[in-house]
């Protein structure tokens, strides 16, 4: 699978798609591919402060509980709460699926994480 040009990427899998001053982030398919069937996301509530780098949440599978690390430094605005009831959405449309949405305290934060072909190469190692 192809990974879309419109996201940005981190070396722990986590995507980023921008929309202004706001980003919503999710995980890879490389991610999910490796945790397989996800179980239950937990997730900050709106308002939390997240840094970038730092675990924000938890992805639990049927093998493992894996950490969500935040690709951006900003405030949560806004929460996928339909994870709750339907993690799986994750496994089956991983880079459409946003966790939650973060308004970026500093828009060069995005500029530091990978490109598409940047994260293939990653993955390719």
């Amino acid at each position: 699978m192809p990974y879309p040009t419109d996201l940005k990427y981190t070396k722990d899998h986590e995507w980023i798609r921008l929309d202004g001053g706001t980003g919503a982030v999710g995980i890879t398919d490389f991610a999910q591919q490796q945790l397989g069937d996800v179980v239950y996301v937990e997730l900050p509530e709106v308002g939390a402060q997240l840094t970038a780098g730092q675990v924000f949440g938890t992805i639990e599978s049927v093998k493992a509980v894996s950490e969500l690390y935040a690709p951006v430094t900003g405030e949560v605005v806004e929460v996928n709460s339909g994870l709750k009831d339907s993690p799986e959405e994750v496994n089956r449309k991983p880079h459409e699926t946003w966790m939650v949405k973060v308004k970026l305290a500093n828009a060069g934060d995005a500029e530091a994480l990978m490109d598409a072909a940047t994260y293939e190469a990653l993955l390719a190692q």
